[in-house]
């Protein structure tokens, strides 16, 4: 499973390269917003400044709602670095785009997705990948794992090659279970992704080792 990060935060987004298991970072303008980016060209020069630091895919998200706007800014994105890929809502003139762009050769992520029914229509129109929320579904009293499994299903049952990205991850255990059911991508925060090193029995053990190793050395 790849894990991409969820953040538009340059330091989070170095430490997670560092850790040595960054598949992609996934972005869209409330996460823009919340680093204080606005203005076209500043956020431009960040989305470069985020493909210059990793070396896989970057999600950055059209503004446009309507077919020609999200085609003339898509495009515009996909020019800034072969590492970008395009992510367009879930709506009519949205999967018409990702028909677009996928005869243009642009990758695209089609995002808020809370549906099978929109899962398949994004992998019909050539979505690279399909962005299910799994956290904003469990916020509503919904499993939003049980969403994922019928994509997987779905995609399995016919071939299509869209990759599941498991959206909206709030915590080790939705990592966890993505991976179990199939999921080809998560994307999350840091917090998450860090989460996965900790266990009390490690902190233990090696305080054990290391205590070991110091009376030893003392004799």
């Amino acid at each position: 499973m790849k894990f991409f990060i969820d953040t538009a935060n340059l330091s989070q987004i170095k430490e997670a390269q560092d850790l040595g298991v960054l598949d992609g970072v996934t972005t869209n303008p409330s996460l823009m917003a919340k680093e204080g980016i606005s203005g076209e060209e500043n956020v431009i020069n960040h989305y470069k400044a985020i493909c210059d630091i990793v070396e896989g895919d970057v999600s950055a998200e059209v503004i446009s709602t309507d077919y020609d706007g999200i085609i003339k800014e898509g495009e515009a994105l996909a020019k800034l670095d072969e590492k970008i890929v395009v992510k367009v809502p879930m709506i009519k003139d949205g999967v018409k785009a990702l028909k677009y762009f996928s005869s243009k050769g642009i990758k695209t992520n089609c995002t808020l997705v809370f549906s099978a029914g929109q899962a398949l229509l994004a992998a019909k129109a050539g979505a690279t990948y399909v962005s299910p929320f799994i956290g904003r579904l469990d916020d509503i009293s919904t499993d939003g794992l049980s969403l994922i499994e019928d994509i997987r299903m779905i995609y399995d049952n016919y071939g299509f090659e869209t990759q599941i990205l498991a959206a909206s991850v709030r915590h080790t255990m939705h990592i966890l279970e993505c991976a179990k059911i199939g999921a080809d991508v998560m994307t999350g925060p840091l917090s998450a992704i860090l989460a996965l090193l900790k266990h009390p029995l490690t902190d233990s053990g090696l305080a054990q080792f290391l205590a070991d190793h110091a009376k030893a050395a003392g004799k």
